[in-house]
């Protein structure tokens, strides 16, 4: 009779546990949606993990930026336990989706909790590139992003400068020493790129970019 009596309460104990549980789960991700950083503040006070994955499949901090819910992920960021390099399954990182959107202050934030500038294959620097925010592109470069960074494709940062973004930011990564003269695996240049949408002053800082490389090589 003990026995059943023991049982018994700690079913009603599991049961409660899990119910608050899947409470905490869904006012978590409610709670990032509507940008509502005090219910976060709680969560994360009674223990509620951080880096918990949604239904979608999707990490708090991602959706938190993805839902431009700032207040939120300022507090997730102020969360020693918040994983910062998570993923999504696209391969993106909080830190690549920050620089897509040009969130400067939520980049700087990022790097300072140290964020892979450098990830393997598409970075950071390529997504603020693609975008042209010129105030991210220089904090990312001066946080030691690679240049020349090839994506899977072999593209640069200055490949998606060229077809997507704007002539200050083929101008910003020119002068910072980018290389105009590398291909991507299709075997397109830079200065391909940019004919292709036919950027013509992007197109005329990338030649003139190439011929001062081919007379500084020359004798």
């Amino acid at each position: 009779m003990m026995f059943r009596i023991k049982s018994l309460l700690y079913l009603i104990v599991l049961i409660g546990y899990s119910a608050s549980h899947s409470g905490s789960y869904d006012d978590f991700f409610a709670a990032i949606k509507q940008d509502k950083p005090d219910v976060i503040r709680t969560l994360l006070k009674r223990g509620f993990d951080p880096n918990t994955i949604s239904p979608a499949g999707e990490y708090g901090l991602i959706l938190a930026i993805r839902e431009a819910s700032f207040k939120v992920v300022d507090v997730l960021l102020d969360s020693p336990a918040t994983q910062v390099n998570v993923r999504t399954p696209k391969d993106e990182s909080p830190l690549m989706l920050a620089s897509l959107k040009g969130y400067a202050a939520m980049c700087q934030k990022l790097i300072a909790r140290d964020a892979d500038v450098n990830k393997p294959g598409w970075t950071p620097l390529h997504y603020a590139a693609t975008n042209g925010h010129l105030d991210v592109m220089r904090m990312l470069l001066d946080s030691h992003a690679y240049i020349d960074a090839a994506s899977p494709n072999g593209s640069t940062p200055l490949m998606m400068a060229a077809m997507y973004g704007t002539t200050d930011a083929v101008k910003l990564l020119l002068d910072a020493g980018a290389d105009p003269s590398l291909k991507n695996a299709q075997g397109l240049s830079a200065i391909d790129f940019a004919w292709r949408v036919q950027k013509e002053d992007a197109v005329a800082l990338i030649a003139a970019a190439v011929r001062g490389r081919s007379q500084k090589g020359s004798w």
